[in-house]
């Protein structure tokens, strides 16, 4: 029964994204910059309540002044699933954002937990890599249980179930770069201008993130279960800051987009243990395997040559959609990937990392270094 349940969703979800494919080669006909801004919960949902605060409540407050700060500027659109304290379907929320071909959708949320636990965290989607954002994820997407035909409508999805995530990362996994580097402004943005702690960023199979078709994140702001923590986001001040930071990551994003590659890395959100050290290695030969050195990644298409890129050769770009991909070498052995990676970042590509490609096309690093070399 389970096993057909997880079929019955896997088919449901490859229906949806063949269905789905003109919206999201339709992004970016708007003049203007959209951007959807989630308030999570609302209504009947009232969320955490750890503390005695309102996740929705303070979820609702920090978006308003978010969208306020971006309405300032006239190049951005800005939609939001809700204004109010209402409840707002889960599926609703996703198609809000793809009906606006949105250019960036970002949910806003209160994390909670059992002990004293805080921080900031903003999730992308992918697999949960441990049970921790499993169970984050878990949380949030509970919420269809609050609604009264969610049988209809998630047909065979189970959120207390790890596998009824495999599928969920079909839709939004040519968005993960620009998604990443979105949630890492904005986790930059919490250390460095508020000195709030980061947790990092993280991937977690969020439903609502699957179903948009544009890069999106969901930001938890902290921890309502921890006091002092529950205090400052239920605060005016707290709000304020939280939203101002989110704000100038979104601008940050924009302008990245706007102007010429940038210096975008992928933080280590897959949780892979990835060899950097000098010391001399032993090769490790992957049959059938490239590994290159991601070093951008950017809406301009620039000529891949040495000279745009700090003199390292060779250079390659492959396209993604409306992205361009830069990689620095290409070597089947992963001990030499490796040292282009040293190189790069000692060539002032601090936080580049390796990807794996089998018959061209990009595959999970960790599961081919699972697999043995030759």
């Amino acid at each position: 029964m389970k096993t057909n349940v997880y079929i019955s969703f896997l088919l449901f979800t490859l229906i949806l994204t063949v269905s789905s494919m003109g919206s999201a080669f339709a992004q970016g006909k708007s003049d203007k910059f959209v951007v959807v801004l989630d308030a999570g919960h609302g209504g009947h949902d009232p969320g955490n309540l750890g503390s005695g605060y309102k996740e929705k409540t303070i979820a609702l407050n920090i978006v308003l002044e978010v969208g306020k700060e971006l309405e300032k500027n006239k190049n951005i659109k800005v939609i939001y699933t809700r204004k109010t304290d209402v409840f707002i379907k889960l599926r609703e929320r996703a198609a809000i954002a793809n009906r606006a071909d949105a250019d960036l959708f970002v949910s806003v949320h209160c994390n909670a937990f059992t002990n004293s636990a805080y921080g900031t965290e903003t999730y992308v989607l992918g697999l949960h890599a441990n049970e921790q954002n499993f169970n984050v994820a878990k949380k949030e997407n509970e919420v269809i249980f609050l609604e009264d035909d969610y049988e209809k409508h998630y047909e065979g999805f189970d959120p207390n179930s790890p596998e009824s995530l495999i599928g969920l990362t079909l839709m939004q996994e040519e968005y993960l770069d620009q998604s990443i580097q979105l949630a890492s402004f904005i986790e930059n943005n919490f250390t460095g201008k508020l000195k709030r702690k980061s947790r990092g960023v993280k991937q977690a199979g969020f439903w609502v993130l699957h179903n948009t078709y544009m890069p999106s994140v969901l930001i938890e702001t902290g921890f309502l279960t921890y006091k002092p923590e529950g205090l400052y986001l239920n605060s005016n001040k707290g709000q304020a800051e939280m939203a101002s930071a989110i704000k100038d990551a979104i601008l940050n994003y924009k302008d990245n987009l706007d102007q010429n590659v940038g210096d975008f890395f992928h933080p280590d959100v897959l949780n892979e243990a990835i060899a950097t050290d000098n010391t001399q290695r032993s090769p490790e030969v992957y049959e059938g395997i490239t590994f290159k050195v991601q070093i951008a990644a950017s809406s301009r298409k620039i000529l891949p040559k040495s000279y745009n890129f700090k003199s390292l050769d060779p250079i390659s770009r492959l396209q993604a959609e409306n992205l361009y991909k830069y990689y620095y070498g290409a070597t089947s052995d992963y001990s030499e990937a490796v040292r282009f990676k040293n190189e790069a970042d000692t060539g002032g590509y601090e936080g580049c990392f390796i990807v794996a490609f089998k018959n061209d096309l990009q595959v999970p690093l960790n599961e081919v270094l699972k697999s043995s070399s030759n």
